[in-house]
Formats: structure tokens, C-alpha cells, sequence
């Protein structure tokens, strides 16, 4: 199991950690285009207040686009007052939703089937429906170059509900065919990989970052060539508000950067952007097993997550998907987690970093205790060394 495909627990631990002082400052008024569209459309949001929806709502209400938000109103609730705001549930109280439509729907909160279903032939009506998805929905991440059309995972019992780290894809791949199944040519079927940028309330890319920027000796896995692939999650957001405002349908994996990335250049790009001045110290994949030590972001090159940093993106570049420079996400989730208050992330605390599977629950450490587990790796390095 990989953070990867367990998203929705992260998302459900630790949103209230994201706090609405670092989502609501992480908007960049630059990330929008300088001319409207000639015709504003009707866009519902499933979801909004959480970590990618805010930035691709405020995107979109830059375009001049009318968003209507629709959640349980307990995330944030106090984001986007002047928005309208239907209250309910997915699981069974969609009457705010009942004789409605939209130009355009965005689902980003659906993990169960059943939800997605109910919801979309509801919402038939409307024009396009663009569900979030994810690069787990495939049935592996072995090999490279995994395109749209390779098969996702299946699930033995369909009927299952329960979201975990071996359910979580194949439940996902389930949504995306209850979105076709009603929409036909009018869906679209987004599938990111790791999102990051300020406002992740994960920390998995985060964790990059702040620990570049705090200098000292710092075990790195694999190899600085080893490849590395994540979308910031502004870029996410407008690249979908674009694709709905040219009509655009299809399924398309979303995950960056454009050009090719790997471990050595994007935590130089930390050091440069930070000021840290770490000494890195490589340790081999073999090692990490041995240790039973998990990295966020970062994949074994192979294995059955060989593929994972190799997931080909040339569709979504097709259809006009661009991604800002590393150095500005790094800058940006710096900026927005050094403004984070004691209340917000106590002791400097990080829910993400290596550790072994089940460490702590996935809870936040503080900073002390992270440098203490690190420096015994690297003491156990040194001496199979």
C-alpha cells in the first residue's frame, strides 16, 4: 500500500490541519488568465472546501464562471462566502441537488460508486461531468509509459464499499464507469498522481521541502536519477476549468511536471529555492527494504510501483496542460508552511517522512523526533556500510 491509494484517509485525518488561513492565502492571482471567456458557464463543485478545490474554485471564479458549491458544509466552512452553498451528503441526502443543473459538474470528493452514481443521474441533465480520479484506478503501476487506456483494477466483490489501501484504485475505476455509463461522451475522467502545492494537508511532497530547508545530514532513497512525477494542485485546477470551458471529454492522466523530473534535480531546486544546505546521503532501495522504511512521493524503479514516476502524460499536453516551475511550488508550499501557526502544526509537526508502515498511525511527528528516527537510519547505514 502506498500514500498514493490511500488518499481519501489522509484527506479525512488531517484536513482540519490545512486550516482555512492556508488554504484561502494560497490562491496566486497570477494563476489566472488575463481574458475572461466570451461565455461564462455554470460550474457545480462536489465538494470545494478541501485541498484542490479551492484552488481550482477560485480559478474558475477568476474566469468569471458562476460556482456553486456542494458539501456537508463541515470543511472549511467559511471559504467563499459570497458563493451559493447547497448542503448535504453524499451517501443519501441529495435533495439540495434535486431539479438542478449546470453547464458543468466537478467531482472531487467521490470514492464509493454508489455515491457517484446517484449523484450524476441526478445531475444528467446538466452539460459535462469531470470526475477526479486517480492513477491507482489502473490495475498496476509496474511498467513505464502507462497510458489511458491500460486496465484498471477490479475488485472481486463490486458491492464493497469500504475504502482502503487495496480497495481504494479499483473503487475509483468503479466511479469513473458510473460517470460514463450516465454521461456517455459528455464525461471526463481525470486521473492525477501525487497533488501538491500549499495547502496539502498530507504532507508527502511537503516533506521535501521543509527537510532541505533544514540542513544537516539527510538520508535520501534510491538514486538522484531515480524519476519523480507530481502536480501541483494550482495547475491541476486550471488545467480542468480549461478543459470544461472548450468541452473537452475523455479520460487523462494528470500529474507533471511537463519536462522530466527526478530526485536530484528537484531536491536541488529545494536547496536553491530554501537556503538548506543538507548533506544528502543516497541509500540504496535493498537498504530501505531491509530497514522496512517508507519515503513519501518516492518509488522502488521496480516492483510493482516501478511505473509510478513514469505514468505517460502526452494527452493531457495535448489538450494544453502546463505546469509551473518546480521552484515555484517549492517557494509557495515553503511559504504557506512557515506561515502555519504552533495551533496549526505543533512542534513544526510533519505527517509525512520516512518511517516504517503504520508508525504512529500516519500522526504527525515533531520535528525532534523526526531527526531522531532519521539519524538512527543513518547510523544503521553507515554501519552495513
Amino acid at each position: 500500500m502506498t500514500y498514493l491509494q490511500n488518499r481519501r484517509e489522509f484527506l479525512k485525518t488531517t484536513a482540519a490541519a490545512a486550516g482555512a488561513v492556508g488554504l484561502g492565502l494560497a490562491y496566486d492571482p497570477a494563476d489566472a488568465a488575463a481574458d475572461f471567456p466570451q461565455s461564462p458557464i455554470s460550474i457545480l463543485v462536489l465538494g470545494g472546501t478541501g485541498f484542490i478545490g479551492p484552488h481550482m474554485v477560485r480559478y474558475a471564479m477568476s474566469r468569471g464562471h458562476t460556482v456553486t458549491l456542494f458539501n456537508r458544509g463541515r470543511t472549511n466552512p467559511n471559504l467563499f462566502p459570497e458563493l451559493e452553498k447547497l448542503v448535504g451528503d453524499r451517501d443519501g441526502n441529495l435533495t439540495a441537488l434535486e431539479g438542478r443543473r449546470f453547464d458543468a459538474v466537478i467531482d472531487n470528493s467521490g470514492f464509493v460508486p454508489r455515491h457517484v452514481r446517484d449523484s450524476a443521474e441526478l445531475l444528467a441533465d446538466s452539460g459535462r461531468y469531470m470526475f477526479v480520479s486517480s492513477i491507482s484506478a489502473y490495475q498496476d503501476l509496474t511498467p513505464d509509459g502507462i497510458t489511458e487506456d491500460y486496465p484498471v483494477g477490479r475488485l472481486d466483490d463490486p458491492t464493497v464499499e469500504e475504502v482502503t489501501g487495496q480497495t481504494y484504485g479499483p473503487l475509483k475505476a468503479l466511479c469513473e464507469e458510473a460517470v460514463q455509463e450516465v454521461f456517455g461522451d459528455r464525461a471526463n475522467i481525470v486521473r492525477p498522481g501525487y497533488i501538491v502545492g500549499p495547502g496539502d494537508p498530507t504532507d508527502r511532497w511537503t516533506y521535501w521541502p521543509v527537510r532541505v530547508s533544514m540542513g544537516g545530514d539527510m538520508l535520501v532513497p534510491g538514486t538522484p536519477e531515480d524519476p519523480v512525477q507530481f502536480i501541483d494542485a494550482r495547475d491541476l485546477g486550471s488545467w480542468m476549468v480549461g478543459m470544461l470551458e472548450n468541452e473537452m471529454g475523455g479520460v487523462y492522466n494528470a500529474i507533471g511536471p511537463v519536462e522530466p523530473l527526478n530526485m536530484g534535480s528537484m531536491l536541488e531546486t529545494c536547496r536553491e529555492v530554501s537556503g538548506g544546505d543538507p548533506v544528502l546521503h543516497w541509500v540504496d532501495a535493498e537498504f530501505i527494504q531491509e530497514q522496512n522504511v517508507f519515503f513519501p512521493i518516492w518509488n522502488p524503479t521496480t516492483g510493482d510501483f516501478g511505473g509510478a514516476h513514469r505514468v505517460d502524460i502526452s494527452r493531457a499536453i495535448a489538450t494544453g496542460y502546463t505546469s509551473r516551475p518546480v521552484a515555484n511550488t517549492v517557494r509557495d508550499t515553503l511559504e504557506w508552511w512557515n506561515g502555519l501557526g504552533e495551533e496549526d502544526r505543533p512542534g513544526g509537526a510533519l505527517r509525512a517522512g520516512p518511517r516504517r508502515p503504520g508508525a504512529r498511525g500516519g500522526q504527525a511527528i515533531s520535528t525532534e523526533e523526526m531527526l531522531e528516527e532519521e539519524a538512527a537510519l543513518l547510523a544503521a547505514w553507515a554501519a552495513r556500510a
